[in-house]
């Protein structure tokens, strides 16, 4: 009886770690999870890019992607085609349906529409990628640039506010893509068209009188 008592006592030793190797391999995968739970998190945080206060998406009026993408569904926030937003190098002269265009100053449309004619010779088009803007938009752009920024003073230097900004008056245009703003440099005193800060070769007005002599660029838009 001893010797199975014994071998009983043998057989229950040699068993007894098993569980505590079950419960180390349990710590583990748990470690593990955690691992990537962590990293996984860290990515998404890292892919974000830009505060959420200032991401911008196309969406449709009721906050949801629109499947046709259509000219009426371009968005940014809450404001959309109506209140002058436009897609980059996306529009031209002729798009006179949507409001970013149609209410443009008169005379500034036309200098625009003669400069296109003009700039397609040379293979080139101009693009309007922004153009009249409400006084909201222009507010919501100066907001978010603050954002960006980190002061007014820093944001006033690439956005004007609502009062002093010529897009809210109908007066002035954004040109895309980069080959259209260089040959618009260059060509739009002819038509009295003129880049009017010096750090947006985008954006220009009617600044002379056809062939006159463009006026010395501002610093900025401040």
């Amino acid at each position: 009886m001893r010797h199975h008592d014994l071998d009983r006592r043998r057989q229950q030793a040699t068993r007894q770690p098993a569980p505590a190797r079950r419960t180390s391999n349990r710590a583990v995968i748990v470690l593990a999870v955690s691992a990537v739970a962590l990293a996984a998190a860290i990515a998404l945080v890292a892919c974000s890019g830009v505060a959420p206060a200032i991401t911008r998406a196309i969406t449709s009026s009721a906050g949801q992607p629109d499947p046709d993408d259509g000219a009426g569904s371009m968005t940014d926030g809450r404001f959309g085609t109506a209140d002058g937003v436009l897609d980059e190098n996306r529009f031209t002269v002729d798009d006179v349906e949507l409001p970013g265009i149609a209410n443009l100053d008169p005379d500034l449309l036309e200098a625009v529409r003669q400069a296109t004619e003009a700039a397609a010779d040379d293979d080139i088009t101009l693009f309007i990628s922004s153009g009249w803007r409400s006084t909201a938009y222009q507010q919501h752009l100066l907001d978010e640039a603050i954002l960006r920024y980190g002061s007014e003073e820093a944001a006033r230097q690439v956005v004007a506010t609502p009062e002093g900004s010529s897009h809210t008056r109908g007066a002035a245009v954004d040109i895309g893509a980069t080959d259209a703003d260089y040959w618009l440099i260059e060509h739009g005193s002819a038509f009295g068209l003129c880049q009017t800060y010096a750090n947006e070769i985008w954006h220009f007005e009617l600044a002379t009188t056809p062939g006159g002599e463009c006026p010395e660029l501002l610093p900025d838009a401040g």
